[in-house]
């Protein structure tokens, strides 16, 4: 399995192709399976004993957040374990160890549905968060192994929009099921019984269809100390600083929509004064929002690991968090109403719109980042860094329980939390991107390739997603680099005229992106020398290196000359036993745009001059050995690909 990603045959036009594979279909329905029977399950409980048990210990407007902590707890006991347990052993067998065991715990929840016990149903949530802890390893350390880079995106983006709609159809299975009338066979609890069985059922026979996937680390010996291998996986995890970052990004996400989905039964009932079904529309909306952003990132990426997404889709869930509070606040009071007459009333259109939009960019966030953490994170290692991201998950669950617990229980209302967590996202996410600044970074070459120009690369399966590599390209504009950037699914390191970073608004991007200033030597040696340290030190790291070979942006349009900064920079590398490839590309049509120097030599003089959406392209050439590499030659390959 490990090679059958790398097979021309799985190159396929989009995503919903992977349904029709076996590497891929037999994991998906198995996750979405076990998605529905988790919310079926959840849900149905939340609405029993919001709406139809009084039990004086647990009140409607806390149920929620219980039940929901329950479900989470396990992910914080238990995920260091589950993540030694997958790079252990073979996934699939994983897999269906899993599925086995919830078959168990639906046996047993079965029986508390039918005798409406809530103790042995809460019993029942925290089991079936130990079946998701055990899970949630399994499913993200499968897919590297089993999908490219170019189908990452597209995979990730299924299985989120899966599990979202796997949400949707078992909230919505749950909240209708258990809302049925009668208490014998037919009534409302003994159905949503025997649905839960039947769906656990269902996962395992499935499950039996998933193909072998080999251990990455058959050899660990496993520490059951939850506590020691806790902190462990989250140091292991730490050492790569985008990764651990980006886990603490995940985290957040899920703080943030921990609270809008443990307060929709509650919202839907005393701030929007509806029943059960109403409760079951708000989480409709939610799940296909997710689903639809998810699905969307495939499209907006082209088919690479694109976290430029992850800002715009900060952006948005603040947005619409903070609208929905002034969507809410202003609803008039009213009796419970039915789903028929809650739709009827234009008020609650503005409350629905606000929920699938802060949802379809919360799909747009998470996506990518998922995506970058199975890239980027050591094979060997990657169950137990993705176990330590549940880790994380959890602690902020948790603490999204707690907070909107204490929130409450002050006295704000529902509406308000909203508010809060909206105006929260914004300050977090602000803080995510200056610590990371390659999000920020992405996100400007995202919009600069998407909305200034209409930006078409060809050959970018050149470009390698692992390893060193030298990336030479002519230099035709102040944002060459940024739509180098905008083209790589790596980040780059450019080495780029010192004067460059004077310019205004750009100088700052290119520094925040750690670019390499160079002078000429007779100017500024100390800048020169150190200019080709940095150069070698990416090169030894593993890291793409770009330089423009002219030595300067284009004054005619014209290509330059080669000079023999390039040389020096292979020699370097050599000198340290990195034999780096030099990949030749060209930006084409860029000459007469806005950041072009055709006005004057100079730039940036008449912004329409070209009108808007101007089209560009960059053209990637097969790589070149090191060795091989000539200026003159580079130049000339170069020089073809602008023809091309």
């Amino acid at each position: 399995m490990a090679n059958e990603k790398s097979d021309p045959a799985h190159a396929d036009p989009n995503q919903f192709a992977l349904l029709r594979q076996r590497r891929f279909a037999p994991f998906f329905w198995t996750q979405f399976s076990g998605a529905a029977n988790d919310n079926l399950f959840k849900f149905a409980f939340t609405v029993m004993v919001t709406y139809q048990l009084s039990v004086s210990w647990l009140p409607p407007a806390m149920a929620g957040l219980v039940i929901g902590a329950l479900f989470i707890l396990p992910f914080l006991l238990f995920s260091a374990t589950s993540g030694q347990l997958t790079d252990k052993y073979d996934k699939t067998r994983m897999i269906r160890f899993v599925k086995n065991l919830e078959i168990a715990i639906m046996l047993v929840a079965a029986g508390g549905f039918i005798a409406g016990h809530v103790p042995v149903l809460l019993l029942c949530t925290f089991l079936m968060g130990v079946h998701s802890t055990l899970f949630g390893p399994v499913k993200f350390a499968y897919m590297p192994q089993v999908l490219s880079e170019r189908e990452l995106t597209g995979g990730n983006g299924m299985v989120e929009m899966g599990t979202f709609v796997a949400i949707l159809l078992g909230n919505v299975a749950g909240g209708l099921l258990v809302a049925l009338p009668g208490n014998g066979l037919t009534g409302g609890h003994t159905t949503v019984a025997v649905a839960c069985v039947l769906l656990a059922l269902l996962g395992r026979a499935v499950a039996q269809f998933i193909p072998p996937v080999p251990a990455t680390d058959p050899g660990l010996a496993i520490n059951w100390n939850p506590f020691t291998e806790t902190w462990r996986n989250l140091k292991l995890a730490h050492q790569n600083i985008v990764v651990f970052r980006s886990l603490l990004g995940i985290s957040w996400m899920w703080f943030f929509g921990a609270v809008f989905l443990s307060q929709f039964p509650s919202f839907a009932k005393e701030v929007l004064h509806g029943n059960e079904q109403v409760a079951s529309l708000l989480l409709v909306v939610f799940s296909i929002g997710i689903g639809t952003g998810s699905l969307l990132c495939e499209v907006l990426s082209r088919r690479h690991v694109e976290i430029g997404l992850v800002p715009l889709g900060a952006i948005g869930m603040s947005v619409f968090a903070i609208d929905l509070y002034f969507a809410a606040r202003g609803l008039p009071p009213s009796d419970v109403m039915g789903l028929a007459a809650f739709v009827a009333q234009p008020a609650h259109w503005r409350v629905m719109a606000d929920l699938a939009l802060l949802s379809l960019f919360a799909g747009l966030y998470s996506v990518p980042m998922y995506a970058l953490i199975q890239m980027r994170s050591q094979p060997t290692h990657r169950a137990r860094i993705i176990a330590a991201n549940n880790i994380l998950n959890a602690l902020f669950m948790i603490g999204s329980a707690v907070i909107a617990g204490v929130l409450l229980g002050a006295g704000f209302t529902v509406p308000q939390i909203f508010l809060f967590t909206g105006i929260a996202n914004a300050v977090v996410a602000f803080y995510i991107f200056m610590l990371v600044p390659e999000y920020l970074l992405r996100f400007v070459a995202w919009v600069l390739s998407r909305f200034v120009y209409r930006f078409k690369v060809q050959g970018d399966e050149h470009l390698p997603t692992t390893g060193a590599a030298i990336l030479a390209c002519n230099h035709v504009s102040f944002v060459d680099a940024v739509l180098l950037m905008a083209a790589s699914p790596r980040p780059i390191y450019f080495v780029m005229d010192h004067r460059i970073f004077r310019v205004p608004v750009l100088g700052a991007l290119f520094r925040l992106a750690k670019a390499i200033p160079i002078a000429p030597q007779k100017d500024d040696p100390r800048v020169y020398a150190a200019a080709f340290e940095r150069a070698a030190q990416v090169l030894r790291e593993g890291d793409l290196l770009a330089i423009f070979p002219e030595g300067g942006i284009t004054r005619d349009g014209r290509l330059q000359e080669f000079k023999g900064g390039i040389m020096k920079i292979i020699e370097r590398a050599q000198q340290e036993g990195v034999e780096a490839p030099v990949i030749p590309m060209a930006l084409t049509n860029l000459w007469g745009s806005f950041f072009s120097r055709i006005e004057r030599g100079t730039a940036m003089v008449r912004p329409l001059r070209r009108g808007m959406f101007n089209r560009v392209g960059l053209n990637v050439g097969h790589p070149m050995p090191a060795r091989q590499v000539q200026p003159a030659l580079l130049r000339e390959r170069v020089a073809r690909l602008l023809e091309a």
